[in-house]
């Protein structure tokens, strides 16, 4: 099939696990004979004139990467605006492909591609898939408050409501989906996101010196890795680590990865009095992140709100002990007391248990570390992912549209309007 697809991210331009997500979807259905082309763009910031539009053949996959327009336009300040933007170059690069080129399916991946992708799959007559990666009321815990919110919440609305196939990585999201945007769950297709088994491997020497490094006096290390924002829950871990330590003296923690909460959670850390014993050490490198993997006692994912939790499954890879809260496709990914140990989200106590009994127990945790890795091949394979994926473009067909109007916005929590 000839697949085109959107994505506000798609490497070396990665933001959270999305871009990695489509590429990895990208170049697996590339690789089993399928035509994909993937409309994407450039850093934020940049313009035509030191980023202009590219179109390259990388690992099979046609890339297309629009430049930035003129306009001064800021994401984090203007960003209605700018994705609209954005938008409006996929969709002039979009339809200058259309003339030689037709694809039998256009894949959207999130919200943020909505309008180029219902518009040139309009203009082709071809089905839309859409994959709703998360949402705007999952990420605010079902408050649509402010106008930003209610904004973002209408467009994927729309995409959920326009679109003839969805998908969403977890059964999780699928009924978090169904809600919100008024679809029909029988006619959303769950296909897990992957993990590569290749890259995961790491020497004894540089285990031993990522262990000397965040724990040079030998202390449990504990480690948690993604973007430092409210919804993954690393307050509710800090919070944790004084009780911890009362019970496992001068346990570390290593928190890895940038956000927005970053200086509220180092102010956190400082309030209660265990700043020195938690290191921000910022964005890893991927060798850096595999080695500091592999030498925690755990690592600890406390999402109050995760659609899938792709970093579950690198954890896993890594041979690391895993404590993951039980938010939304984290308790598909994390089977209790099997693949790893599970608490409620924001459950501060249920997290203090779960970090001790992995430290009391290492060659429990070891064990079941060993069987969340055994389970990747089979359950996580890129390879099963894509073609699951095409089954869903082959069975869909272009629907016929009618306008819609506006969603109506929920007045008070959406998850239980």
């Amino acid at each position: 099939m000839r697949v085109l697809m959107l994505s506000w991210e798609y490497p070396p331009v990665v933001v959270g696990g999305l871009g990695r997500h489509v590429h990895a979807l990208a170049v697996h259905l590339a690789a089993q004979g399928h035509e994909v082309v993937v409309l994407c763009r450039h850093e934020a910031g940049t313009d035509a004139g030191t980023h202009p539009t590219t179109d390259v053949l990388d690992s099979g996959v046609r890339v297309v990467r629009v430049a930035e327009d003129p306009t001064h336009l800021v994401f984090e300040q203007d960003l209605v605006a700018w994705t609209l933007a954005m938008g409006h170059a996929m969709v002039r690069a979009g339809l200058a492909m259309l003339h030689d080129w037709k694809p039998d399916v256009v894949h959207a991946h999130d919200w943020l591609v909505t309008h180029p992708a219902i518009a040139l799959a309009s203009f082709a007559g071809v089905p839309l898939v859409a994959t709703i990666h998360a949402t705007e009321a999952g990420r605010h815990s079902g408050w649509l408050s402010q106008p930003l919110n209610q904004q973002v919440h209408s467009v994927e609305w729309w995409l959920a409501n326009r679109a003839d196939a969805l998908i969403t990585c977890s059964s999780a999201m699928r009924a978090e989906v169904a809600h919100l945007f008024e679809v029909d769950p029988a006619g959303i297709s769950v296909i897990h996101n992957g993990i590569e088994p290749r890259g995961w491997r790491v020497s004894p020497a540089a285990v031993r010196a990522a262990r000397e490094l965040h724990s040079p006096d030998g202390a449990p290390l504990l480690l948690f890795f993604g973007r430092l924002e409210w919804e993954k829950g690393v307050h509710d871990l800090i919070a944790a680590l004084p009780l911890i330590r009362r019970t496992h003296p001068g346990t570390r923690l290593v928190v890895a990865g940038k956000g927005s909460q970053a200086a509220a959670l180092l102010e956190l850390a400082r309030k209660l009095r265990v700043r020195r014993a938690v290191e921000f050490a910022g964005h890893l490198s991927d060798r850096e992140l595999v080695a500091t993997l592999a030498a925690a006692d755990a690592v600890v994912l406390p999402s109050r709100y995760e659609p899938f939790g792709i970093v579950a499954l690198e954890a896993a890879a890594a041979g690391a002990p895993l404590v993951a809260s039980t938010a939304g496709g984290l308790g598909e990914v994390v089977v209790q007391d099997r693949t790893g140990l599970s608490f409620p989200p924001g459950d501060v106590d249920a997290i203090v248990t779960a970090a001790r009994r992995v430290l009391d127990d290492p060659a429990a945790a070891k064990r079941r570390a060993r069987q969340a890795k055994s389970r990747l091949p089979k359950d996580f394979d890129w390879g099963l992912i894509a073609e699951q994926t095409a089954a869903v473009y082959a069975r869909t067909a272009p629907g016929t549209h009618e306008e819609l109007p506006r969603p109506k916005i929920a007045s008070g929590n959406a998850f239980t309007a």
